[in-house]
């Protein structure tokens, strides 16, 4: 009995190391790319481009719905920083047949995108939908007024 309980721990002590481990880069595989990663291999490494996440950990124990715990969080992707006035050329594709994208009405008539690119989980998408549309109302308001 104890060396069938240790031979599952080792087994999953083998699991786990095996998927901490990080996953080769495109680039490792020998997958040719033009030019050479930035600084930090990372879309922030792109001129001009601005990104921001926010994250929500708050509480701990069983689920209370409407209270917690929280775990939650939201990435934003000004393609031209924030500086709107200009629209980038945009297309969207809906992998294996799955995909939640608000806008894609707009980017398939259009082919341009205008405003931060939002990235959340699917339970966030209309409240985060709802934030982007209050936060740029508000902001053209001020540019109205100002």
């Amino acid at each position: 009995m104890k060396r069938s309980l240790l031979r599952v721990l080792a087994l999953i002590a083998c699991c786990a190391v095996h998927a901490s481990a990080q996953k080769p880069r495109a680039r490792d595989l020998g997958v040719p790319f033009e030019g050479t990663p930035g600084r930090y291999n990372a879309i922030t490494d792109v001129d001009g481009v601005e990104v921001g996440h926010a994250t929500i950990v708050r509480g701990s124990g069983e689920l209370v719905i409407g209270e917690g715990p929280v775990r939650t969080g939201v990435t934003a992707v000004w393609p031209r920083g924030r500086d709107e006035s200009a629209p980038v050329y945009a297309a969207w594709f809906t992998l294996n047949g799955n995909g939640e994208m608000t806008g894609t009405t707009w980017v398939h008539d259009s082919g341009l995108m205008e405003g931060p690119v939002m990235i959340t989980n699917t339970l966030s998408v209309g409240i985060v939908h709802h934030a982007v549309i209050r936060w740029g109302v508000a902001r053209d308001m001020e540019r109205r007024r100002g």
